[in-house]
């Protein structure tokens, strides 16, 4: 205060007003009217108040900002998981070859055999006609197994015998009306296969035979 009296001293007051205001350490006095001096101040303490506020404005963390926009002005496109559609097709592809393999299956004709016997009979040819043009057409993609069976008479290791050689004429047919033979294999069940377990010759009947079986 002692400076600030020093410094004013000598002047007059009667209309008047001064403004000390302090710069780079030094004391600085501005006269104006009364008037102004109120505008002035009035301007002043609104600076200093929004000055005073902008310093306590809070701090917004934008370490994230450009990759939050990016997020979020970028269009979003729904994609499809390629493991799971992958895995998808797959078991539809293979569901659907088992489905016409096995329709192809149940066209196929079985060939029945007189009892003890392993040629096949003249009332049996057309069927195996009509296998063997499935197995050149729709069914070429596959192979083709012969199980031989037999019925109930005779030990098992005839039998077995049996059932092996009626799949073998089989075969012989099959390869007579163009089927490659490399594609067939044969296996023999004997009597351990029955489709039918009645002591009638029209049961034992069914149990002669050779059944056709597809394999991918």
């Amino acid at each position: 205060m002692g400076k600030f009296n020093q410094l004013i001293g000598n002047h007059k007051f009667n209309m008047y007003i001064f403004a000390i205001f302090r710069y780079n350490g030094a004391y600085f006095i501005k006269k104006g009217c009364v008037m102004k001096n109120i505008i002035l101040s009035s301007a002043a303490v609104a600076v200093l108040f929004f000055a005073g506020c902008s310093s306590n404005k809070p701090v917004v963390d934008e370490t994230n900002k450009d990759s939050a926009s990016t997020q979020f002005t970028q269009p979003v496109e729904e994609v499809a998981p390629v493991q799971d559609q992958g895995m998808s097709d797959s078991t539809v592809k293979s569901d659907s070859n088992e489905m016409t393999m096995a329709n192809l299956e149940n066209s196929m004709l079985s060939v029945y055999f007189d009892f003890d016997k392993y040629v096949i009979r003249q009332d049996m040819k057309s069927s195996v006609t009509k296998d063997a043009d499935m197995a050149k057409a729709d069914a070429s993609a596959y192979s083709i197994k012969l199980e031989g069976n037999c019925d109930e008479w005779g030990s098992d290791e005839y039998n077995f015998a049996l059932g092996l050689k009626r799949a073998q004429a089989v075969k012989t047919e099959l390869v007579n009306e163009g089927v490659d033979a490399k594609r067939i294999s044969m296996v023999s069940y004997g009597k351990s296969a029955p489709v039918c377990n009645e002591k009638t010759k029209e049961c034992w009947q069914k149990n002669r035979r050779v059944d056709f079986k597809l394999l991918p």
